[in-house]
This record gives C-alpha cells, structure tokens and sequence, in this order.
C-alpha cells in the first residue's frame, strides 16, 4: 500500500496545475494521494457501476454419495454431471447457446475418457454441439479451479457466460497409480513425499503439530452433527437437484428405479466414544481413522458464473460476486496446511482480513489438517463448515470446490445482511492449497473511501 501511495504521490506532481495559475492551497485540496481499501468496496464499487465484476447467478449440486455402496454405485459419470449441468440452465431460464465454455473439475478417471464424458453430459443436458467443454485438474481444489478458471475468462473478455463444474465417482475410478515409477523419485525427498499415501500426510500433520486423536474425533462429530442438522431443516435443499438413477442389486441382478436427494453419508449419531473404538488407518499408533477423514464419494456440482452487466439485462438474481482465487504450494509431506497458507493470500488479494470473513467453507480432508489450519489461522469455529463438511458429508474430489461455492454461497443468502464475505478452501495432493473470495451477490457498498474535493482546481481550460 505504501508503494502504490508513493507512486499517486509522483503522478500527483505532474497533475497538479503550475503555482501561476492557483494557490497552492488550492492545489493541496483538490489533489491528493490516499489508500484505497478494496475492503471499503471503492474499487469493487467501479467494477459493479459498469457491470464488469464476475457474478454467481446459480449453483447446485447432486447429493454426495457413499462410493461401491451408496446411491450412485450404480450410475454412469455423464449421468451424474448431467442433471446439474441441465438445473443451472433451467432454474435460470438460460439459452445453454449462450455458454461460452463447461470447464470440469474432475481428478481420478484417465484424461481423454473423461473429457468424452463431460462432452456427453453436456448433450445429455440439453447443450448444443457449439458450447464446447474441457476439463481441469488440480487435485481435491479441481471444482473451485474450473469456477475460477471460468471466473479469470470472463474478466479476461473471452466469454461472457460459462460454467464451472465437477465430477467424481470413486466407485467407477479408485484411486489408484497407473504404471511403473520413474526411479529417479528417489534422488529427491520431495518428489518422493508426493508419493505419500495421504493418510500418512495426516499423520505427519498430526504429529508435526500435536492435534490429538481426541480432537480430531470430536471435530468429526461436530461435522456429522451440524450436516444432520442441516439436513433434517432442509437447508440443503437449496443446493441439490434430485437425480433419477437405479439401484443394482448386486446377488439378483434387479434393478431398482431411485431418485436420490440426500447425502448418504451423514451419521447424526456418531459420538466421540464410538469413533474413539476405531483403530488407525495408516500408521500403527497413529490418529488418523475411518471416522476422522473425509468420505469417498461420488457427485457433481455446478455453477454459472457471467458478466455482472449480462445477469442484470437477462434480469437474474445474482448468489454471490468471485472476488479471488489463490493457489500455493507447500510441503507435500504435510500436504493438508494448504488452507492455512492460501485463505490469507486470498484474503489479502481481496484487499480484507481474515476478521472481514463471516463463513468459512474449509475441506475436512483430514480431521487432522482441518483442526491445524483452524488453529494456526485462529479463526473462529462458530464462521467455518457451519453445515459440516467432508467427514460427514463426502469428498468427491473434483466435485468438492463446485460443491463448498453452492454450500457457500446459499448459506449467505440465508444469513442475508449479517453476512457478506464468505470463503472456500482446501489442501491439495502433492502439497499444495487453495481458496477462493465471494461476496454476497447484493453487498456492494456505495463509493464510500474517495474523498470529496470541495473546490475544483481544472486541469484544463477544456474543463470549464
């Protein structure tokens, strides 16, 4: 900031009319250098003036399901991204020729084959052969990086309307490697680390930073608690489209016809004695169980994003504004403090602080890294996954950012005036973070930090 003063201060000198022509007083009023808060909404003010900030007009999602087990075991890739794909254009009344790009977030199946399927989603959803699609992958942050990916398009006047999506089903594509190693991974400890299975990076981050078994059990409970509670009041209602599929049985072979709505995931009765039973996963002696790590699941999520001035023509109630995105890397053997490096580099793009922020949606990969990053980041458990997160609802990997923008953004439509800024996180794979800014879609302030000059000392006799 005292950089950018500086640099007013310089152009101020050569815009300031010659002492000949006004008093120096005169000039001392009429020009001078000040900061400029994007907090204090004077720059965010301009953009929404001429329509030119990115906005959310919709964003949905299918309910998060069990892999190999659950309500989508049975159903094809392109038939879950389908049905959001299709919900953002009709709760919207959109012409889908108007899409400029789908780009989807989608990190398990192999490259080529899912893009072919993102493209038959997209027909299946009523999309013409003119919107074209791709795909995005950056690990677990791959559904926040296809919103941003659209966000940074429209900004840059590529398009004016596009889609930010992901897709996961881990019942059709587990984790796994495909292939030999290269052997060189052993001349480097870094490369090497991003071999880690990622359980054992829990570990590391439990162990590095001393978050106890017991507070990673009781912060899974906490997750399980506030996502039944959302649940059963309906809040999520608002975010998933109900998604008719079937039900293999798998001894018969009978196919049963289901619509599913709810995140099947979710144990309202989970207690910290009962995920205190569970033994370790990865590590003998170690904390990180089954019940305090995020679920494999199976999902979608979608979310339109267009020009501030297109929603206003077309007359579309605007969720929420982008305001940044930031990606940073990390150690990969403590790959889950990701958040905690990249939510105040988001925030300080965003010109705020982490005080500014009223909800926090942070990815429980791990019970372990979601505790640290509360920790380390001192943020207020009462602002952050206020309708629980991954260890009770689920983790499709490439769907977790569309999903947290929907859970996000409905959330502080709710809240309405007691909530403006909102952010999603998570940690990544290989050891990386991101998060990403929002706004409430009806928040932006009036031009409240440029200050009133009272006297008018022109620059040009033009001017008079």
């Amino acid at each position: 900031m005292e950089k950018a003063i500086n640099r007013q201060q310089v152009l101020l000198q050569h815009l300031n009319p010659s002492a000949s022509s006004f008093s120096s007083h005169q000039n001392n009023s009429a020009l001078s250098a000040s900061a400029c808060l994007a907090g204090d909404s004077a720059a965010y003010q301009r953009t929404n003036v001429f329509g030119d900030d990115v906005v959310i007009v919709a964003a949905y999602r299918t309910a998060l399901c069990k892999s190999k087990r659950g309500g989508f075991k049975d159903t094809y890739p392109d038939d879950l991204l389908a049905p959001v794909l299709r919900a953002v254009i009709e709760k919207t009344n959109l012409n889908p020729s108007e899409v400029g790009d789908i780009v989807v977030g989608t990190v398990l199946a192999p490259g080529s084959q899912r893009a072919s399927e993102c493209r038959m989603a997209a027909f299946y959803a009523g999309f013409p052969e003119t919107v074209p699609v791709r795909t995005v992958n950056r690990q677990c942050s791959s559904g926040l990086q296809a919103v941003a990916d659209v966000a940074a398009a429209i900004k840059a006047g590529f398009y004016e309307i596009g889609i930010g999506a992901g897709l996961e089903s881990m019942t059709t594509n587990p984790m796994a490697w495909e292939g030999s190693v290269n052997p060189r991974v052993k001349q480097m400890e870094q490369a090497q680390n991003c071999l880690l299975p990622m359980g054992i990076t829990s570990e590391n981050v439990a162990h590095r930073f001393g978050v106890t078994r017991q507070e990673q059990d009781q912060a899974a409970v906490e997750s399980h608690r506030k996502a039944a509670a959302a649940t059963a009041s309906g809040k999520f209602k608002d975010e998933i489209v109900p998604v008719a599929t079937k039900i293999v049985d798998p001894k018969t072979g009978d196919e049963k016809p289901v619509t599913i709505s709810v995140d099947d995931g979710i144990r309202a009765n989970t207690s910290v004695s009962d995920l205190g039973k569970l033994k370790p996963v990865f590590k003998k002696n170690g904390t990180t169980t089954a019940g305090n790590s995020s679920q494999v699941s199976d999902g979608a999520g979608a979310v339109l994003l267009m020009k501030r001035s297109v929603a206003m023509r077309k007359g579309l109630p605007i969720l929420g504004v982008f305001r940044t995105f930031a990606a940073v890397g990390v150690d990969p053997a403590i790959m889950g403090v990701g958040p905690a490096v990249a939510i105040p580099a988001a925030v300080k793009s965003a010109g705020l602080e982490l005080d500014d922020v009223d909800l926090f949606e942070i990815n429980e990969a791990f019970a372990s890294q979601f505790v640290y990053c509360q920790k380390k980041l001192e943020l207020d458990p009462q602002k952050i996954n206020v309708n629980g997160g991954a260890m009770a609802i689920g983790h499709p990997l490439g769907v977790t950012g569309a999903r947290c923008v929907a859970t996000l953004l409905h959330e502080m439509k709710r809240r309405g005036k007691d909530c403006r800024f909102g952010v999603v996180s998570m940690c990544i794979g290989t050891g990386m973070g991101a998060a990403a800014v929002f706004e409430r879609g009806d928040c932006v302030d009036e031009l409240c930090n440029a200050r009133k000059v009272e006297t008018n000392s022109l620059l040009s006799k033009d001017a008079r």
